[in-house]
């Protein structure tokens, strides 16, 4: 377990952490989400023992380690540059930090053999660095970081020089090897993707403070501030105002969710949360739908993007599946019936 308390921490002038509380738990992955700038890598480097903190403390398991140097803090560092030592071979860089700690030859060679098969690359053993792909050097600085069995895994943004499909590869394998391992992980990253399909905890961070702490779901269906609800996963935002218990962003009308009447608000919709119904010239009398054009078509393999615009102006996306665009035979400059189902509301904050 991972247990920060009130952390606070200034570079001269600049503010980057302010009063941050949060638990990783024990065996699972958390992850630190924010833009840059919010102050989730000096969080992260102050579990390490990197940063010294002007305020608050940090608790590996039982033991407060705010005061402890790095190096008996029994925890694995990975970062985006891999940081490998160039003139050692893979299984010398995997058993680095065991040569630190003078580990008994024996258990060091079976140690690496047994990383190099968890990370699959027990045919690189004797390459260079130079001679590997960004994957596979990755996947040695997950070993190297893992072989002295450290009790917490810190990641800052480590899949961030790959390409897309490396990414993907590595975020599956990383959460197969930690859900095997059961070592408590902390990872740092700006990719919302990322942070919703690894995480089991996610701590949304933006300037220096935590705006929410949830689980994927609940990070994304139910997000506590506009802010949340604009930086994890796409959605359009719309001005509009409530009267009574009902809120009216131009042409789109909605329950007010427990806003107050007479209150300004900003409603972000989701591509997934509105449907179009079908063409204009195809409506039917008393149908409750809003009239838009369609402003151009993304094709996505399965998924297809459609970006239309309100006849007030406004510009919403909508997420269709192939079936659907081809089944309504729609076009850029077509005119179509569209169907907000859903909206999440917050009342707008002049102070920002």
């Amino acid at each position: 377990m991972i247990r920060v308390e009130a952390l606070d921490k200034r570079f001269g002038a600049f503010h980057a952490v302010r009063t941050v509380d949060f638990t990783a738990p024990t065996g699972r992955i958390t992850t630190l989400l924010g833009p840059s700038g919010s102050g989730k890598s000096t969080v992260l480097r102050i579990i390490a023992g990197l940063e010294r903190p002007d305020g608050g403390r940090v608790r590996l398991g039982e033991c407060d380690a705010t005061e402890l140097p790095p190096q008996k803090r029994n925890v694995g560092l990975v970062f985006q540059s891999y940081a490998l030592f160039g003139h050692l071979s893979v299984r010398d860089n995997i058993g680095f930090g065991l040569d630190v700690r003078k580990a008994p030859r024996a258990e060091r060679d079976a140690r690496i053999d047994e990383l190099l098969a968890l990370v699959q690359l027990e045919g690189y053993a004797d390459r260079k660095p130079t001679q590997l792909s960004g994957g596979q050097k990755q996947r040695v600085a997950l070993a190297r970081a893992l072989a002295p069995r450290p009790g917490v895994l810190l990641l800052d943004e480590p899949f961030a020089a790959l390409d897309a499909r490396v990414r993907r590869e590595l975020r599956e394998f990383l959460r197969q090897l930690t859900a095997r391992l059961g070592v408590t992980t902390l990872l740092v990253t700006h990719d919302q993707e990322e942070a919703l399909e690894l995480s089991d905890v996610v701590v949304v961070m933006h300037e220096g403070r935590i705006e929410q702490i949830g689980s994927p779901t609940e990070i994304y269906d139910h997000p506590s501030s506009a802010f949340v609800a604009g930086f994890v996963g796409a959605a359009a935002v719309l001005e509009g105002r409530v009267d009574g218990d009902r809120a009216t962003m131009g042409q789109i009308d909605l329950p007010a969710q427990g806003q107050a009447s007479g209150s300004t608000i900003q409603a972000f919709v989701r591509p997934h949360d509105v449907a179009i119904v079908g063409r204009v010239e195809e409506a039917g009398d008393g149908e409750s739908v809003t009239s838009a054009e369609v402003v151009r078509l993304v094709w996505l393999g399965w998924t297809v993007k459609a970006y239309v615009r309100l006849d007030d102006g406004q510009e919403i996306a909508v997420q269709l599946t192939r079936q659907e665009a081809e089944t309504l035979g729609i076009e850029a400059g077509h005119r179509v019936l569209v169907n907000v189902q859903k909206a999440q509301l917050f009342v707008m904050d002049y102070s920002i």
